[in-house]
């Protein structure tokens, strides 16, 4: 089942002996930390075990939203906006970055509150978000069949390209000096007085004084190896994307079971807002006391089911030594099937809502593995018990919007500079119970957007 076709990258070949810094997982985090550390001076090496972006990087929504985001996001989601627009410009390649506005609809009157009541969150950020109704609404959804009474929309909002921005960014690290390898996985941490000393991967050993791991669904794996606990499940999200469609609308919009962006190619990729499925794994009953507030709260849009996913993990190994080869060269590329059921429904929605797009063809689907964390906000941190250990993950299907500005403050975390924004409430120490505190509840896990 292939993803999304991907640009060709012209990745390194040589193994540098030693750098200052490692980053594993070459997708929109790993690539930005990396783009943001070469242009600080800092010597980088960044190693994907498969291809730039080829994971949920490049199977999102393609959403830049800052609308209806946990409010502890929205500090560093508004950073994220003030670069998205420079971005092109800074890699010198195409992001396919447009703000085009985003729509959160509402079909009832209770829905239309809670709309409005979220937006008052986005006031000390000065950004525009509104309720529109109308004539104002049926401008934004052109020939819309839906329920709808109001939308919250938020006009500075936009989306980009997933096949895209990732492959640029990396590009742009390389070219700031940064050295990018395809097809060469880390096994695992070296240390020496108690700190990182270097990695080992499969091509051999480096060097290095810091390591971020940025690997994705693939973070918890790896860290579990060098003795750090990460509470991280996988969710699957399933996306298609139709033909060309002439005169459909252009803000990305979330409705009645189904959630749309236009593409750069004309087409929409859609998806079902409502329904991530939850395969039943050997960590879901590791974890299952951590996770277990977030799908009382969200069981709704989860379904759980007992699928191949379980006999693949229960036969992974989770310790390997430096020499052995490690899961991350066994699967290359996390490539699961969509969901049918959630292809079918959200298309049918979608053509119910906006009947202009039963002229379009559906030319591919695809699914995507969301690293999720129990309270769905992101790992952005040192390790405190092993200096020289950052971890950023977990983005919980929020990760590409607010990729930019992630990886700046990862950057941040590894270099000592002033952060871009407060990194408290992603510390990974929040996780232990002598610093549990309560949170507020979290949003819809696992949309990729």
């Amino acid at each position: 089942m292939p993803g999304p076709k991907l640009p060709h990258f012209q990745a390194d070949l040589a193994l540098p002996k030693r750098v200052d810094a490692v980053v594993i997982g070459g997708g929109i985090i790993g690539s930005t930390t990396a783009l943001e550390l070469a242009e600080r001076g800092y010597s980088v090496l960044l190693c994907e075990k498969g291809q730039i972006g080829a994971e949920q990087s490049s199977r999102n929504w393609g959403w830049v939203r800052i609308s209806q985001r946990d409010p502890r996001e929205l500090p560093l989601m508004a950073k994220a906006m003030e670069i998205w627009p420079g971005l092109e410009a800074r890699t010198g390649h195409p992001t396919g970055y447009t703000r085009s506005g985003i729509l959160f609809t509402a079909e009832r009157a209770r829905a239309e509150a809670e709309l409005a009541t979220w937006a008052e969150h986005l006031t000390p950020y000065d950004i525009p978000a509104q309720m529109v109704r109308g004539e104002q609404l049926a401008e934004l959804m052109p020939g819309h069949q839906t329920g709808t009474i109001a939308a919250l929309h938020t006009p500075e909002d936009g989306r980009a390209e997933p096949q895209l921005a990732t492959h640029s960014i990396a590009s742009a690290a390389r070219a700031a000096g940064a050295k990018v390898m395809t097809e060469c996985a880390v096994r695992s941490v070296e240390t020496e007085a108690g700190r990182i000393s270097g990695v080992m991967t499969e091509r051999g050993r480096v060097g290095c004084s810091a390591v971020v791991v940025a690997g994705g669904a693939w973070s918890r794996l790896f860290l579990g190896n060098a003795g750090v606990a990460l509470p991280q499940l996988k969710v699957l999200n399933s996306v298609l994307r139709t033909s060309a469609v002439q005169g459909g609308p252009e803000a990305a919009m979330w409705a009645a079971g189904f959630a749309m962006r236009k593409r750069a190619d004309g087409g929409y990729s859609i998806a079902d807002g409502t329904e991530n499925v939850v395969d039943i794994v050997p960590d879901s009953l590791r974890l299952a006391l951590k996770f277990f507030p977030t799908f009382l709260e969200e069981w709704r849009s989860l379904r759980f089911r007992l699928s191949d996913r379980w006999r693949i993990e229960a036969g992974q190994d989770r310790r390997w030594a430096p020499d052995q080869r490690t899961p991350f060269e066994t699967c290359r590329v996390l490539d699961p099937a969509p969901s049918q059921k959630a292809i079918r429904n959200s298309w049918a929605a979608a053509q119910k809502a906006f009947p202009i797009l039963q002229s379009a063809d559906v030319v591919q689907s695809w699914g995507g593995m969301i690293d999720v964390t129990p309270d769905a906000i992101p790992v952005i941190s040192q390790v405190d018990d092993l200096p020289g250990l950052f971890v950023s993950t977990g983005y919980s299907g929020h990760g590409f919007g607010i990729g930019p500005a992630a990886g700046r403050l990862t950057a941040d975390l590894v270099t000592g500079d002033a952060p871009i924004v407060d990194p408290r409430a992603f510390a990974l120490s929040r996780f232990t119970k002598k610093a549990r505190t309560a949170v507020p509840a979290p949003e819809v896990i696992g949309t990729a957007r």
